[in-house]
């Protein structure tokens, strides 16, 4: 698997970093090195940028905002003069110490718990398949014509991943966690659609229950 530098969604980074969506659009707006972010058309940011918000939101109780941009600005400074291109996750991690005069800060657990993150994102889109042929092009699990947002809304229903394995023999339950965390990183845009019932889903068992009458 490879480590892409892709810019990503707001919708796309919110879940990468831990954070809701207002979150990325504040850091991207106060916080942000412009190196990593996209403001024109298709506003987004590059992946490492989500190690910047994770910290930048989740240091706020124990650092000012002029301590917490200090800290991004001057690790993103090393970052782009090592020059690493693709590598720069393992750039990241090189230079996430930070000392200067009072202040030193070691932001190893953000980048642990950031780049895991990522990696499980990478996973979930290498899970995903849009064909024109297949749906019109609706996101399914790959190899399958289950709807990725078909299984995130049973998900979200509450049914447990061992019930929607059940019920779609094709998909383990890696595939609907990853599945899941894609839809939440790429969900559906416009009005939400109604509800559907479990798409491709086998009938287990089948049981009709009489309706108790009310007493007048």
């Amino acid at each position: 698997m490879t480590e892409t530098v892709d810019l990503l969604k707001p919708t796309e980074a919110a879940v990468i970093s831990g954070v809701e969506l207002n979150i990325v659009n504040h850091a991207i707006d106060r916080a942000l090195p412009a190196r990593v972010v996209h403001r024109g058309k298709g506003r987004g940011v590059w992946a490492e940028a989500c190690f910047y918000i994770a910290f930048y939101h989740r240091s706020a109780g124990r650092l000012t905002a002029d301590e917490r941009r200090f800290a991004i600005l001057d690790i993103d400074k090393r970052v782009e003069a090592a020059g690493e291109g693709a590598s720069r996750w393992l750039s990241l991690r090189r230079h996430c110490t930070v000392r200067h005069d009072f202040l030193a800060l070691d932001l190893e657990t953000f980048w642990a718990e950031t780049h895991e993150r990522w990696r499980r994102y990478l996973a979930a889109r290498n899970v995903v398949k849009v064909d024109p042929d297949i749906l019109g092009g609706t996101p399914v699990v790959a190899g399958t014509r289950v709807p990725i947002h078909d299984v995130a809304a049973s998900v979200a229903a509450g049914l447990s991943v061992s019930r929607i394995a059940s019920a779609y023999p094709s998909l383990d339950e890696e595939q609907i966690e990853l599945a899941t965390l894609y839809a939440r990183a790429n969900p559906l845009q416009g009005r939400p659609p109604e509800r559907r019932a479990l798409t491709g889903a086998k009938i287990l068992s089948k049981r009709t229950i009489a309706r108790r009458r009310l007493s007048a």
